[in-house]
């Protein structure tokens, strides 16, 4: 059975050998990032850590997670889709806001002599959009809207919460499908209203923020709309996760439109730091040189 451990500290156990084994686990993965990512990172920090992108298939999942369990040079893993609801059932402690959203995105192998190897699951997304926000500026006053009702979009109402956002619009296809985003927002006390699609303009009219935790291309028909009402997004800030192709067509016309768009890069970016830290027990300091290492080989400029 899974124990919540709520939101205390994250226990950084640091690497006794500053060597260690972990990867992204997907299907599919082999369009991933996160290799690079993390190896600037390891490099940065002066480990010796491996880190690769492992497709594993739905049905495979648990005899992988019990080989990660039982192999003591694995370390860490990161989890993308469609595993990470899934891989709830298969940790041992949640910690921060990984039993709220029902989602993991990040297991940690805690291994001592003294205790049984213990599996810790977090959920960095939601500091990574926390913190690709604040990059950009927002400071999370007024409303802010959500498009999607997936875990992503469930990350997205986690964060703004956090930011002390104190009312969110989720816009969905199906107001069946924000049951979950509903349980989030009860959970962390922030309102939240569920609209369609085709009221889309006036939602984005009253927000100061918008995430939109669509697919890629998924928007386009959004962006279209917004290009053809011409109404003025200055001082609005678009976080779009998205990033592939970049900039995506909702994000070129929120800038046309006088709005600042923040790549989903930049959130993977800052969730994947997260990571980093927990799976090298690096402590908070050196987490600004892990994020421009990361920028580094993401090809970006540096903060």
């Amino acid at each position: 059975m899974v124990q919540r451990a709520g939101s205390r500290p994250v226990p950084l156990v640091p690497v006794r050998d500053s060597s260690f084994r972990a990867a992204v686990v997907g299907c599919p993965i082999s369009h991933s990032r996160s290799p690079g990512l993390h190896l600037a990172a390891y490099e940065f920090l002066g480990v010796t850590g491996e880190y690769a992108a492992v497709d594993v298939q739905p049905q495979d999942l648990e005899r992988f997670l019990g080989t990660f369990r039982q192999d003591p040079a694995w370390r860490g893993l990161s989890v993308t889709m469609p595993h990470k609801r899934a891989v709830l059932e298969f940790v041992d402690e949640t910690h921060g806001h990984a039993a709220i959203l029902g989602a993991v995105n990040t297991v940690l192998a805690v291994r001592t002599p003294e205790q049984p190897v213990k599996l810790l699951g977090y959920n960095t997304d939601v500091q990574g959009i926390i913190s690709a926000m604040q990059s950009a500026g927002y400071g999370g006053s007024g409303h802010a809207a959500v498009l999607g009702g997936g875990g992503t979009a469930a990350a997205a109402v986690a964060a703004l919460a956090a930011l002390e956002v104190n009312e969110v619009t989720t816009v969905v296809r199906n107001p069946d499908k924000a049951a979950s985003l509903a349980n989030v927002a009860e959970s962390l006390k922030v309102g939240l209203s569920v609209k369609t699609f085709e009221g889309i303009l006036g939602t984005i009219g009253t927000s100061t923020a918008v995430i939109s935790a669509l697919p890629p291309h998924v928007a386009d028909t959004t962006a279209q709309q917004l290009q053809e009402s011409g109404q003025s997004l200055s001082g609005k800030i678009l976080l779009d996760v998205a990033y592939d192709p970049w900039p995506s067509a909702l994000a070129a016309t929120w800038e046309s439109l006088g709005g600042l768009a923040v790549s989903g890069l930049d959130m993977l970016i800052f969730q994947a730091a997260e990571q980093v830290l927990l799976f090298t027990g690096s402590s908070r300091s050196q987490l600004p040189g892990v994020i421009n290492a990361m920028y580094g080989a993401a090809g970006l400029p540096q903060r």
